[in-house]
């Protein structure tokens, strides 16, 4: 591996022009086709095999033209202080909306609230229903424009007039200064580390064109694949993130090359052969939990996973083959490493210098390496502790801020009808083998009527072929509520009772239900999803590092990243601790698939520095260093790039803590925390405490599996063989011109 990446670092350095060709071709390629593919549509969202989704797929079967998967859109009217929406002016007011609705070009159909008993007990709300031909995030901006009109004119009058569904979502926008200031953070860390604007600019130049390209591929693609925005934002985060890590890892080895007195090709070379190999073994590593999201059998998941996976598959062949070739263009711009004080090092003995704070750490840890084990461990453990109260649910309306009017109009639908009747369930009773469909429908309204936490539960209503019914519940709870849960999972214990007594079958759906059903699939997935990608990754980390307990290790390391990562998430997205800092205005349960997410991306960037500072460690013990001397050698070359990129990860991560999207808000703290938890208390802290505890043992592995495993070099000893065989053949040819 060394040996063909140092051949290939040296080629893309002498052709330099054509590989920056090549890239500059792609990201050409890719980005005619973003701007000429069609416009995206919105991603389905299907969750196969559950209940919910099957009940979804019969609706669209047996109610032909009910536009199911139709956008919706919901006016509340609250009448003034003293007044009911009863009254005369009020009621001309609603049906003038109603009727000026009605007209829209892509509306199905509009309730009116006096005829469908849409108006509360009290008589002071009332609300309109919309129902859309096409879902929310398709419908033209002129239908939108249209309902915020129409609302805009009932307001007016002097109601209170706000309006709910997903008619008014748009596509969510990342956070574009939080992004700018995310990658001016990165440049600033990168002058730093690097020493020069010319060598920062390298990780940030190729990082953009990986995910130029990767992300452009994505927009290309989007109408075809049903790709989403949510999408484009995962590729853009971690491609950045990853893209400027991996430039960097091979820039600072090129750095220290050229500090050996290495020519500049050569050590472009090496600094690919060897910073390369790491670089190859990191990235698969998040390919590899990227991809595995595929194994949860939800598409939506599916997708984001292999778009982004494909993005770091950019990074890490940009990193092999383009950092090298803008090296070469760089000349002498791009200095050795520590040249500044080259001068104070031959002035004084190398052991009288003084050494850089990543040897005085590592030091510190080899001298008490169990009190810095058991520091991290259970600082880790109690941060992790939020964790155990964690409720699953997906955003919804009212998750927004209280300055938006879906929220406002969840909460007035909350005062007027009960918090229960912002997510009702739909039940739909399949009863095309029953001999008589209304009396099963009749049986299964009358069980439910009898459940607890069950407001309303409206009559049935029959497609045209009379075996196919729908019942609205409204129940008691709020959506997100354990009684609710509840509530679905007692009606569907009844199904088995109906199915006896009158062969229909009952299955219940509706956004609550479906969420509920998401969130059970994602938990299901959870161990066999662990089990794949931490299994894939331990044995790829067996062959990186030739040992069985430093990958056990690896794995132990980051679950106590991930587990304090969910903490912290709980802690500010759910409890509200400190949520003020982060503008998260509204607390709830956490979005369902942020622990399996978090399990996936986390465990890639966390074997990213495990590969990173362990394998420069495996380089040292190798070379004949005893096991202390190569954590401090390990750390005296990588602590301080480690330490940059995350810092770095840490930044482009924390950009889109400003997003309006509360999704993308929580991703970007979960990871950005995780980054700094795996970083700096694990592999900085506990990696080595761990190492010095096991010494010799860290490195043992069993001599027939050994004798099994491919050499993989990444610690380039094929490149020392290199020398030797160089040194050889100066010795002939001096031998040659002797004689």
């Amino acid at each position: 591996m060394a040996t063909f990446l140092y051949k290939l670092g040296r080629l893309a350095f002498r052709r330099r022009h054509f590989v920056a060709l090549i890239w500059v071709a792609l990201l050409t390629l890719a980005g005619v086709g973003a701007a000429s593919a069609p416009s995206a549509g919105s991603t389905s969202f299907s969750i196969p095999g559950t209940e919910a989704q099957k009940a979804f797929d019969l609706l669209e079967q047996r109610f032909p033209g009910a536009s199911a998967d139709g956008g919706t859109g919901r006016i509340v009217f609250k009448a003034p202080e003293g007044e009911k929406m009863t009254d005369a002016a009020n009621k001309a007011t609603v049906a003038k909306t109603v009727k000026e609705l009605g007209d829209g070009s892509e509306v199905v159909s509009v309730t009116d609230p006096f005829t469908t008993n849409a108006v509360s007990k009290d008589g002071t709300v009332a609300y309109t229903s919309v129902k859309y031909e096409a879902p929310g995030m398709e419908l033209k901006d002129s239908t939108r424009e249209a309902l915020e009109k129409a609302g805009d004119e009932a307001r007016a009058t002097g109601l209170t007039v706000d309006i709910g569904g997903d008619a008014l979502q748009a596509a969510a926008e990342p956070g574009a200064a939080g992004e700018i200031i995310g990658i001016a953070l990165a440049a600033v860390v990168l002058v730093i580390t690097l020493g020069s604007l010319v060598a920062a600019g390298l990780p940030l130049l190729t990082a953009i064109i990986g995910v130029g390209i990767g992300v452009s591929t994505i927009t290309a693609l989007a109408n075809a694949l049903d790709l989403g925005d949510t999408t484009s934002t995962l590729a853009l985060m971690i491609g950045l993130a990853v893209g400027i890590d991996y430039a960097l890892f091979i820039v600072s080895r090129y750095r220290g090359e050229l500090a050996e007195g290495r020519d500049r090709e050569e050590a472009a070379g090496r600094a690919t052969g060897t910073a390369g190999s790491a670089v190859v073994f990191a990235g698969l590593t998040v390919v590899i939990a990227l991809a595995g999201l595929s194994v949860v059998g939800v598409p939506m998941l599916t997708k984001m996973g292999l778009a982004a996976a494909g993005t770091v598959v950019v990074a890490v062949l940009i990193a092999l083959t383009m950092v090298p070739a803008l090296l070469g263009y760089a000349g002498r711009k791009v200095r050795p490493a520590g040249e500044k004080r080259k001068a104070n090092k031959t002035k004084a003995p190398e052991g009288q210098a003084k050494p850089g704070l990543g040897v005085r750490w590592a030091s510190f840890v080899i001298r008490r390496p169990a009190a810095v084990l058991l520091l991290g461990v259970l600082g880790l453990g109690a941060i992790a502790v939020p964790a155990t109260q964690l409720e699953l649910g997906l955003p919804d309306d009212g998750s927004q801020p209280t300055s938006t009017t879906q929220r406002r109009a969840y909460d007035l639908l909350s005062e007027g009808f009960g918090p229960g009747f912002n997510g009702p369930l739909m039940i739909v009773v399949d009863a095309k083998n029953s001999a008589d469909p209304k009396a099963a429908a009749t049986t299964v309204a009358d069980g439910i009527k009898d459940l607890k936490d069950v407001v309303t539960v409206t009559p049935a209503t029959f497609n045209k072929a009379g075996d196919t019914a729908m019942i609205t519940v409204i129940p008691d709870s709020k959506p997100s509520s354990t009684q609710t849960e509840d509530l679905v999972h007692a009606i569907r214990d009844q199904s088995t009772d109906v199915k006896a007594d009158t062969d229909a079958n009952v299955l219940v759906t509706g956004t609550t239900a479906m969420n509920i059903d998401f969130s059970q699939k994602l938990t299901d997935a959870l161990v066999p999803y662990l089990a794949l990608v931490v299994g894939l990754a331990f044995l790829l980390l067996i062959v990186v590092f030739r040992s069985i307990l430093v990958p056990l290790k690896a794995a132990l390391g980051f679950l106590l990243s991930v587990l304090a990562a969910l903490g912290a998430v709980v802690a500010v997205f759910q409890w509200g601790w400190l949520s003020g800092l982060i503008g998260v205005e509204e607390t709830g349960p956490i979005m369902s698939m942020m622990p399996i997410f978090m399990v996936g991306v986390v465990f890639g960037l966390a074997m990213d520095y495990e590969v990173f500072l362990v394998t420069r460690m495996r380089e040292a013990y190798v070379h004949g260093e005893s096991p202390s001397q190569a954590i401090v050698t390990g750390f005296r070359h990588s602590s301080r790039v480690v330490v940059a990129a995350a810092i770095i990860m840490m930044a482009v991560f924390g950009g889109f803590i400003s997003s309006s999207e509360s999704m993308i808000k929580m991703i970007g703290f979960g990871l950005a925390i995780a980054v700094f938890f795996d970083a700096f208390v694990v592999r900085m802290a506990i990696v080595p405490a761990v190492l010095a505890l096991l010494g010799k043992k860290a490195w043992w592995l069993p001599k027939w599996l050994d004798r099994a495993l491919p050499n993989v070099d990444v610690e380039g000893e094929g490149l020392r063989t290199l020398d030797d065989d160089k040194d050889d053949k100066k010795d002939e040819d001096r031998e040659l011109v002797r004689v």
